[in-house]
């Protein structure tokens, strides 16, 4: 069983925006994408792409062709690594998690149960939330480990613990000593935030207007992506920071980074394995959570 030659040829223009690049890296000619691609208008009236200058950009048809088509490819894929492992008595799953996920419990727990499980092979993928939920809809990933829960209807949610946003202080920070610290205290604090469109972030920004308060009113001199590079500022002093305490326990572990709840202020949330509906082994997220919670 092969995949559609058309299908291939219209993801490969997509990712390459060229017929002449896609027909190389496909060993077809520019010509043959080209009879591709009026193949596929053809069967379903459409038209695929339109021109603006130089650029090919997909008409909202052809957005709707190619979200169909990658589903239709990652299937394939599946398909042909579970066929695989079958023959080869080797399991392959393909897990996504959230960028504070890297920082949590939960990436350990995945090697553990992988090292412990002979024949199992995981491979990560990090990406946002926005980006997990694609790639779970598009049948590319067996599960996501996010932070939140996603109320897609075609996706399923199963409590995998629960979590809570703090201030992230260094050791030397006047506030480190204290047991809890108020919104005022922070006022005036030079903050280094997660991006906007991050869960932490967002949950972060709906607590503080639950409050009348806005985040873009605060001392934000830096916000960034990467949650390890976030601890590392903090840690020397640049700025302080709100994490959710699972992305920093090693660091409070080894008393690099002091974690302070904030008075009169839930930022606790759910931390979920996300699934679709149909096709997932739920033995497999079972023994994951004992792992984790064993931890």
């Amino acid at each position: 069983m092969l995949l559609d030659a058309k299908i291939l040829s219209l993801l490969k223009v997509v990712e390459t925006g060229n017929y002449t690049l896609a027909g190389k890296e496909l060993n077809l000619t520019q010509p043959a994408i080209s009879q591709h691609i009026r193949a596929i208008e053809t069967e379903f009236h459409i038209h695929v792409f339109e021109r603006v200058g130089k650029k090919l950009i997909l008409t909202r048809e052809g957005e709707i062709l190619v979200r169909y088509c990658r589903r239709m490819q990652a299937l394939y894929n599946n398909l042909s690594r579970d066929l695989q492992s079958g023959a080869d008595r080797v399991l392959s799953l393909n897990i996504g998690i959230t960028h504070t996920m890297e920082s949590n419990r939960i990436s350990e727990a995945l090697a553990i149960y992988a090292s412990t499980h002979k024949g199992i092979t995981i491979t990560l993928i990090t990406d946002t939330q926005c980006g997990l939920r694609e790639r779970l809809k598009n049948y590319e990933l067996d599960f996501a480990i996010i932070d939140g829960k996603f109320t897609d209807s075609s996706l399923s949610n199963k409590l995998l613990d629960m979590d809570s946003l703090m201030l992230i202080v260094s050791p030397d920070h006047p506030y480190a000593g204290r047991e809890y610290v108020t919104i005022d205290d922070i006022r005036s604090e030079n903050l280094i935030l997660r991006l906007p469109n991050s869960g932490t972030r967002d949950l972060f920004r709906a607590s503080m207007e639950s409050k009348g308060l806005k985040v873009d009113e605060m001392n934000v001199i830096l916000e960034v992506e990467n949650i390890a590079t976030i601890k590392d500022l903090v840690r020397h002093g640049y700025g302080v920071s709100v994490l959710a305490k699972s992305a920093c326990l090693d660091e409070l572990r080894k008393k690099k980074l002091v974690a302070l709840p904030f008075e009169n202020l839930n930022m606790v949330r759910e931390i979920n394995f996300v699934y679709p509906q149909k096709g997932t082994d739920g033995k497999i997220m079972e023994e994951i959570t004992k792992i984790y919670n064993d931890m």
